[in-house]
């Protein structure tokens, strides 16, 4: 019997109606919405009453009200991507950027926008960018963050060198205070009663305490109140953190995009020697200066190889600068005249943007891999982004580096050295308690205090740092803090228990709440997580990239969000529900739970997450894990018996094509059986073969025109191809194409003596059983002839992806595994020399010079494999390329699934649509998935082909 939710109380149900009454938007009290939004970014859980969407600025009003009315605490969200807990509570969570994130006006000349507090910083560069302009601070999650957020924690990012705090870019703000005041926050400190009074008392400890360095973000911004800091109510309110008032809008500053900015490498003998250079480099006014740990590095290195960062100059620590100009000329002066006053020992400039690229990439690619220590230990935020002035920062680093060693405690540091902000995660052991963290933050913070630094050099203080700010001010600062809440917010209902009466640093952890939950046989290992489930669900600390439009950057993560942009449907809502599930608290159904089923029902199971979340979260794994363990032994939806098996019944159907494609090809009967197999009426079933590959295959060696792979070896290079289950039943001339491709690029072709399945669809839906079985003949099929030296050519991307990933976990003690998945390759890997094995030195590839293609990657080659050998195949072919970034929707059967349907069109709506209608009419469409090519043939009528095919029309 399917586990009821729990059922929200009378209070909470009281408050939901008065909310609904009062507001246009959402409303929701379920267990499933109050389990996504029970975390942030940070280390804690906090279950929310209710969670509302205001879709206005008179919604937002309007809870307010009710929040002051019911005297429920009010707690304002962006993306969630806060690290210090700010954007939990147990009142309302107000979710802005569903809706209110409209950018009302952009005036390029006056350099200025009014938007809502919901609009993503990527959306305002975007926005700005055709003028020339863009906002100045630029956090690293400036892809899915929020402006209001930024502006709720005084956001900085890599460029406050050159543009600021977010305080320094806002002209004012629309706000509604606790008292229900709404107003203009600008220059005027007489709108709020008292506030000039309160400066008045306060000013000589606000003139030696506050405004001491740039990143100073800890506690209130008292320093703004000064006359001789233009008296700003505005500057005040940022980095409040949403305890003084409620942001409505806000007018913000915009400034120009640097033309030609110079990027300068320098490398020192450690991090410690390049953080004491800073000062002396500051005086040349670069516009950003981040350091990096030779820890940080050899993550990249293990993680992407040894090419990843050979661009860095020889050294155990770096500077990474960017030195801007009035032209590339000036720039590049500025950055040879910083050099030379460097006490580096090694140094690269670069001016080339590409080239530029790469070495800002091993920053990028470090911070994704921050999050756990080389021996693959979770770290965690806590201590994550403390300030010194930069003068003091090397011999603070020093001292750090100590305390941690004292503690038993790793990390990685990177961070703003320029502005003496440094970001840490830490191996803080959560699992039982918050003992050890509690001991290492008050350490930590009396460090920081020492050095004349600040808890919080961008994030905010929220619940991490809130108790700490003590240790770095005063006792009367301490009760002006008081003193200004009570100003603005004397019934504490904003965003209480931040800043002014704080919680424990050490309440409401999430990760002490979680039980283990070891591997079970039959299930997938978990190798990288000590094969507990649980820890492989808190590799998701929040970090939002999920929310975050990459196809830009060729990203394909998180298909369901970009067609929703309902936290359900990302990786991060779903993880936190499974999370949340774990605990048994909120979700109390474990597996068999209606809020985990309803979760995981539109996750594609593309695998894109496994690759593009910096913290390696594998919702696709999770899912089939949670249906195994859900129905092991029960009864399982019929779509998981037809699709979910569906190489067995292909081979059934085969014998029968004519009488299956003339069935499926009657509508009316094709709408009344496909509903009883659990597929969505509106599809249909693609053609099945008459003829199979293996069938064609088996003839010809007995004829004795294909080599059997047991045969003598020729001259030629043999390979094997293996053609899968779906292009063996219903494209099989793929798989005389890449036979062909092969054999003309000098290799001798053999397949396997027997058909094998690699157990895709039984892996998609949970039946990991069915799967196991299929692999474990694959294992004895395809090992003899490995260990003979044969490599693997897969067709079927997906299926390939499978040996190179999903064979390891499940089969993580046979080494047969590994070596088949060293063995694996593709066509493309084969004929651009990435494999053991070369094509022969007369074979020359086709000229594809003036053909437009259209190429749509496999999600699952994106995850595992990667599309370079594919891109640059096609590129040295001389092929006019668009490479589509993004999931095709169909994603094997779930697009076929009754339920889906809408789904699979919206994401197909997202990259594969747009690129095949804007397509002139002679483009090729080249998909070597074969879902990826039935999807488009169904929602856009374009026969696709596969890069075999393609090749082989234009073999001589």
């Amino acid at each position: 019997m399917q586990a009821s939710a729990p059922q929200p109380t009378a209070d909470q149900r009281d408050l939901a109606e008065v909310l609904r009454e009062r507001i246009e938007g959402e409303v929701d009290t379920s267990t499933l919405r109050r389990a996504e939004y029970s975390s942030d970014a940070s280390n804690y859980r906090i279950v929310p009453e209710v969670v509302t969407f205001p879709r206005s600025t008179e919604d937002l009003i309007a809870i307010t009200e009710v929040s002051r009315e019911t005297g429920t605490p009010l707690h304002l969200r962006g993306a969630g991507t806060s690290i210090a807990g700010n954007a939990i509570g147990r009142g309302i969570v107000v979710d802005t950027s569903r809706h209110l994130n409209r950018i009302h006006s952009l005036d390029p000349e006056a350099r200025t926008a009014k938007i809502d507090p919901g609009v993503v910083v990527a959306q305002l560069q975007n926005a700005a960018k055709p003028y020339g302009l863009r906002f100045g601070p630029d956090p690293s999650t400036w892809t899915r963050c929020t402006v209001g957020g930024m502006i709720g924690n005084n956001a900085c990012g890599s460029h406050s060198l050159a543009f600021g705090r977010t305080a320094d870019n806002i002209i004012d703000l629309d706000v509604i205070d606790g008292l229900g005041r709404r107003y203009t926050a600008a220059d005027d400190l007489s709108v709020v009663s008292g506030l000039d009074e309160f400066t008045l008392r306060h000013l000589a400890t606000i003139r030696t305490e506050f405004g001491r360095f740039g990143r100073q973000v800890s506690g209130y911004a008292l320093e703004a109140l000064l006359p001789e800091r233009g008296h700003s109510l505005a500057q005040l309110l940022v980095g409040s953190e949403g305890t003084l008032a409620t942001v409505l809008g806000a007018t913000v500053r915009l400034v120009e995009v640097p033309s030609a900015p110079v990027t300068v490498a320098l490398g020192y003998p450690s991090m410690f020697e390049a953080a004491d250079d800073i000062p002396a480099l500051l005086a040349h006014k670069p516009g950003a200066i981040e350091g990096l740990d030779a820890r940080l590095t050899e993550a990249v290195r293990r993680h992407y190889g040894p090419a990843a960062i050979e661009s860095l100059p020889d050294g155990g620590g770096w500077l990474l600068i960017e030195m801007p100009g009035a032209d590339a000329g000036d720039a590049l002066a500025r950055a040879k005249a910083l050099v030379a006053d460097s006490a580096a020992i090694s140094h690269t400039i670069v001016d080339d943007a590409a080239a530029a690229a790469r070495l800002w990439r091993v920053r990028a690619d470090g911070v994704g891999l921050a999050s756990r220590t080389l021996d693959g230990e979770q770290c965690w935020p806590g201590f994550e982004d403390a300030a010194v002035p930069p003068e003091q920062l090397g011999a603070y680093l020093r001292e750090f580096d100590k305390l941690t060693a004292s503690h038993g405690i790793e990390g990685m540091p990177y961070g703003h050295f320029g502005d003496g902000c440094i970001h840490i995660r830490l191996s803080i052991p959560l699992e039982r308690d918050g003992a050890a963290m509690r001991r290492f933050m008050l350490d930590a913070g009396r460090l920081v205090a020492d050095f004349g630094g600040s808890m919080s050099g961008e994030h905010g203080d929220g619940r991490a740092r809130s108790e700490l700010l003590p240790l770095m001010y005063s006792d009367e600062a301490i009760a002006a803090f008081g003193e200004l809440k009570a100003l603005f917010d004397p019934r504490n209902l904003l965003n209480p228990e931040v800043l002014v009466h704080p919680a424990p640093l050490d309440q409401d952890l999430r990760r002490p709440q979680a039980l283990p939950m070891p591997k079970v046989r039959g299930g997938f290992a978990w190798a990288h997580d000590g094969g507990d489930f649980t820890k492989a669900t808190h590799r998701c600390v929040g970090m939002a990239k999920c929310r975050a439009d990459n196809r830009a950057a060729g990203g394909f993560m998180c298909p369901s969000y970009m067609a929703s942009r309902d936290e359900t449907h990302s990786t991060r809502g779903r993880a936190r529900v499974l999370q949340e599930m774990i605990n048994g608290e909120l979700v109390d159904g474990g597996w068999r739970s209606q809020e985990v089923a309803d979760s995981l029902d539109m996750c594609l199971s593309c695998k894109a997450c496994s690759t593009d979340c910096p913290a390696g979260v594998d919702m696709a794994a999770m899912k089939s894990e949670t249906l195994y363990r859900k129905y092991r032994g029960r009864l399982r939806p019929m779509s998981h018996y037809v699709l979910g098996q569906l190489p067995r019944w292909q081979k059934l159907m085969s014998p029968l094509a004519p009488i299956v494609n003339g069935m499926f090809s009657v509508g009316w009967l094709r709408r009344l059986m496909l509903p009883l197999a659990g597929v969505d009426r509106r599809r249909s079933i693609p053609k099945v073969s008459a003829s199979t590959f293996y069938g064609d295959r088996r003839r010809a060696e007995r004829s004795g025109e294909a080599v059997a792979a047991t045969a003598p070896r020729g001259e030629r290079t043999r390979v094997m191809v293996w053609a899968d289950s779906f292009s063996n039943g219903f494209a099989p001339g793929i798989d005389h194409d890449v036979v062909r491709v092969l054999e003309a690029a000098g290799f001798e072709v053999v397949t396997p003596p027997q058909q094998v399945c690699c157990g895709l669809t039984w892996i998609s839906t949970g039946q990991l059983d069915g799967a196991r079985k299929r692999l474990a003949q694959l294992l004895d099929v395809f090992t003899p002839l490995v260990e003979d030296g044969i490599p693997i050519i897969g067709v079927e991307p997906s299926c390939t992806a499978v040996l190179r990933s999903d064979l390891l976990e499940l089969f993580a003690d046979d080494p047969r595994a590994q070596l088949i998945a060293d063995a694996t390759f593709t066509l493309s890997e084969v004929l651009g020399g990435r494999a053991p094995v070369k094509p022969s030195d007369t074979f020359t590839l086709p000229s594809l010079a003036g053909t437009e293609i259209v190429v749509q990657p496999h999600c699952h080659q994106h995850a595992v494999i990667g599309f370079d050998a594919d891109r640059k195949l096609l590129q040295q072919m001389g092929a006019e390329l668009t490479q589509l970034s993004g999931c095709c929707g169909l994603a094997g059967n779930f697009g076929l699934e009754r339920g889906h349907y809408e789904m699979s069109v919206a994401v197909a709506g997202n990259s594969l649509l747009p690129a095949l209608r804007k397509a002139s009419d002679d483009a090729v469409f080249l998909a070597d998935g074969f879902s990826c090519r039935t999807q488009a043939d169904q929602l856009a009528g374009r026969e696709g082909v596969h890069l075999a095919t393609l090749i082989a029309q234009r073999l001589g």
